[in-house]
C-alpha cells in the first residue's frame, strides 16, 4: 500500500513553520511507516522544492509560484500536475488532504481522494463568530464536495462541518494519535507553582481568558508564574498584537510573574510541559488538539476548555479539569486546587497517560486508519 498526503505544512526545519495540522500528518505518516506503508508527502506553498527521504517518508516539497490572474485556481492546477505524475510514476494508491481553505480544490487525480477535518476556515470562523471570507468558502465547499471521501478527527467537527456547508453524507471519526513512546514522562524536576501554556498567542485558543483567569489565581497564590510559549498572531478583531491584549488585561502582580518565550524548537517542548506542574489550555476553537495529547502523554496535570470536542478527548475529574474558559472563577479554582494538591496531579498525569495509550496512542489509531483507506483502495 501506497499512502501520500497533501498539506500546506509539516513540520521540519527545511520547510515553513509547521503547526498541530503538520504533527498530526506526520504521527500518522510515521505510524503508517511502522506498518510497512509507503508514505510520501507533499508539502505545497513552500520557499523551495525539495525531494528528501527522513523517517522512511518521502517529504515532497513544491515551491510557489505566482500567476498573472486566477493564482488560486492556476496555482492548485499546478499543483495537481506536479502530484499527478508522482502518482504515476510512485504507484500511489490514496491522496488524503486537509479541509483547511480547500486546498484540494479543483484538484483532479486518478486515485481516491479523502479530505480530512482538522478544523477548516469556516469551522473556525464560526467558532470566533465572525463571517468567513467568500473565496475560502467556496473553496472549501468545493473541496469538500468533490473528495471520494472524509473523515474527521472528532465527532463535533464532523457534525459542525456538515451543517456549516450543507453536507449530505455521514462522516465517521477517526481521532489524531499520538506516539506514546516519543511523549512520555520524563521525570524532571517540577517547577513547582508553575503554571504552562503552549500554542499560538491568539484569541481562539482563550489566551485573552487566560489572563482574566491567572490574575485570580496569583491573588490567591502570590508565587505562581505563567510561562506563555507561542509565537504571537494579530487579534481578528483587534487588529493588533494579540500579546500586547494579554499584558493589558494582566494586574501589576500578575505581570510580574508571567514569562514569555516566542518560539522553542519542537523538541524542547517536551523539557517544558514536563518541568511544568499543570498545564492550562483554555482554548475556545480546536478540532482534536495536538498540544492536549503531548500534555496528557507525559503524564501531566492539564486543565482544559469544556467546549465540544473536549468530551470526546478528555474525561472531566479524571484526565484534568475541563472548564468552560470564560468562567474565570471555576477556572482559577481548578488551577489553585492542582498547585495545593501534587498527589492530584499525579494523579490526573497517570490517567490522562494511561487514557491515550488505551484510545488514542498511535499503533491504535494507524489501524484505524488503515482499515478506513482500505474501503477507497482499489
Amino acid at each position: 500500500m501506497h499512502i501520500a498526503f497533501l498539506t500546506p505544512e509539516y513540520p521540519h526545519p527545511t520547510f515553513s513553520k509547521s503547526g498541530g495540522l503538520g504533527t498530526s500528518i506526520k504521527n500518522l505518516a510515521k505510524g503508517l511507516v511502522d506498518q510497512d506503508i509507503q508514505v510520501t508527502v507533499f508539502i505545497i506553498g513552500q520557499q523551495h522544492d525539495a525531494d528528501i527521504k527522513e523517517e522512511g517518508i518521502q517529504l515532497i516539497a513544491i515551491a510557489k509560484q505566482k500567476h498573472w490572474a486566477l493564482n488560486w485556481y492556476l496555482e492548485r492546477k499546478r499543483y495537481q500536475k506536479i502530484i499527478q505524475q508522482r502518482i504515476k510514476k510512485e504507484g500511489i494508491e490514496l491522496i488524503e488532504a486537509p479541509d483547511w481553505t480547500g486546498i484540494s480544490a479543483f484538484m483532479n487525480f486518478s486515485i481516491p481522494l479523502i479530505i480530512r477535518l482538522n478544523g477548516s476556515d469556516g469551522y473556525f470562523c464560526y467558532l470566533d463568530g465572525r463571517k468567513q471570507k467568500w473565496k475560502h468558502r467556496f473553496l472549501e465547499r468545493n473541496a469538500l464536495k468533490n473528495a471520494d471521501a472524509i473523515v474527521s478527527v472528532s465527532t463535533f467537527t464532523a457534525n459542525l462541518t456538515t451543517s456549516i456547508f450543507g453536507l449530505k453524507t455521514a462522516i465517521p471519526t477517526i481521532p489524531n494519535g499520538i506516539n506514546t513512546d516519543d511523549f512520555k514522562p520524563l521525570h524532571l524536576e517540577i517547577h513547582n507553582s508553575q503554571l504552562l501554556y503552549f500554542g499560538t498567542v491568539i484569541r481562539k485558543k482563550g489566551i485573552l481568558e487566560l489572563a482574566l483567569i491567572f490574575n485570580k489565581v496569583v491573588a490567591k497564590v502570590p508565587e505562581c508564574t505563567l510561562l506563555l510559549i507561542g509565537k504571537d498572531a494579530i487579534d481578528v478583531f483587534e487588529k493588533r498584537s494579540t500579546l500586547e491584549l494579554f499584558y493589558q488585561l494582566l494586574t501589576d502582580q500578575a505581570k510580574q510573574q508571567v514569562i514569555y518565550k516566542s518560539e522553542v524548537p519542537y523538541e524542547a517542548i517536551k523539557t517544558y510541559i514536563a518541568k511544568a506542574q499543570i498545564v492550562v489550555l483554555p482554548s475556545f476553537a480546536e478540532a482534536f488538539p495536538m498540544t492536549w495529547l503531548e500534555t496528557l502523554s507525559m503524564e501531566k496535570a492539564l486543565v482544559s476548555s469544556n467546549i465540544g470536542w473536549a468530551k470526546e478527548l478528555m474525561v472531566d475529574g479524571v484526565t484534568g479539569y475541563t472548564v468552560n474558559p470564560k468562567d474565570h472563577d471555576l477556572y482559577a479554582e481548578k488551577i489553585i486546587e492542582l498547585l495545593r494538591d501534587e498527589d492530584l496531579c499525579a494523579q490526573f498525569g497517570k490517567e490522562g497517560r494511561q487514557h491515550v495509550i488505551e484510545h488514542f496512542s498511535a499503533e491504535v489509531i494507524t489501524k484505524r486508519n488503515i482499515a478506513f483507506y482500505k474501503k477507497y483502495i482499489g
